[in-house]
């Protein structure tokens, strides 16, 4: 399976999924803990893809999903954008509701 095919396997098996720096109890960058903070108060579990370990995804991902950084959250499939983008939508609700309609 090419990286490219491990990639989109990833993103349909996996309801919420992130995409970054470190773990979600050892983020490696302040964007990463971000992400992981907001997805944890809107309280449902959360896949999760460490970059820095899998250099492979690292660099082909941007590719696939056309956005250039990380962290990188999928909903049901659906990119929904980094850490800032994460932290409109939480802020809003927006993210909430969209978490709490995946039924896991």
């Amino acid at each position: 399976m090419s990286t490219e095919e491990n990639i989109k396997k990833q993103i349909e098996d996996n309801k919420i999924l992130l995409y970054m720096k470190g773990s979600p109890d050892k983020p490696q960058c302040g964007f990463s803990q971000r992400a992981t903070q907001i997805l944890m108060a809107c309280g449902k579990e959360f896949s999760f893809v460490d970059i820095l370990s899998n250099p492979d995804i690292r660099e082909t991902l941007p590719t696939v999903s056309n956005w250039p950084t990380f962290p990188q959250l999928y909903i049901e499939g659906e990119l929904i954008g980094g850490s800032d983008i994460m932290m409109d939508m939480y802020q809003s609700g927006e993210l909430k509701t969209l978490i709490d309609a995946v039924e896991i």
